[in-house]
């Protein structure tokens, strides 16, 4: 993390697993994926962050221990193409950034996401799920020492509880290892830290 307050810090947005088994109706659905998408598509747009990376979950053919079992019970969604696929209101930002893929639920487990990671001063989290993939990787970061963004209206959980959870669990790691604002005040910040360029 810059020390320096007058440079504006080179962000790495990660987009975690918004796929559409996550949207309304659907199995997983989560609180607000949609919600959560388009806020996510307003930083993109804005160009404030120094690089994005997108990351899906694909079950694994060749799972090790209780991801076995994990096949086994939702062998429906893993077979499920449609829904394994990214929402379409990325379909424009995928052409330009990366989308990578992991089997496991920490996104820091992909090569390609941890040596861009460690390269920026900060990661910008967003995704789903909150209480799941999203929460493994902000530990993941953060035991790779890389300072978090954890942004609480571009990441929804399955419902309002867990989402509260997850944000309570991580106030405890703030402000050393996460910050956790919302979209906009993120956005503001950013605009602030040009101002001072």
């Amino acid at each position: 993390m810059k020390t320096n307050q007058q440079e504006k810090p080179n962000d790495l947005l990660l987009v975690i697993d918004m796929q559409n088994i996550y949207i309304t109706g659907q199995e997983w659905a989560c609180l607000d994926t949609e919600g959560a998408a388009e806020r996510i598509n307003r930083i993109i747009d804005t160009g404030v962050c120094s690089d994005v990376i997108f990351t899906r979950f694909i079950a694994s053919s060749s799972p090790d221990g209780v991801w076995r079992n994990y096949n086994i019970k939702y062998d429906h969604i893993n077979q499920n193409a449609w829904a394994n696929e990214m929402l379409p209101q990325f379909e424009s930002a995928l052409k330009q950034y990366p989308l990578y893929t992991k089997g496991v639920y920490s996104s820091l487990a992909i090569p390609e996401v941890l040596s861009a990671a460690k390269k920026a001063d900060r990661v910008v989290v967003t995704g789903v799920v909150a209480e799941c993939c999203v929460l493994s990787t902000v530990f993941a970061l953060i035991d790779a020492g890389i300072y978090v963004i954890y942004l609480t209206d571009g990441v929804s959980g399955l419902d309002k509880e867990k989402e509260a959870a997850t944000e309570l669990t991580l106030s405890g790691l703030a402000p050393l290892h996460v910050s956790m604002m919302t979209v906009d005040e993120y956005l503001s910040s950013m605009k602030s830290d040009s101002k001072q360029d």
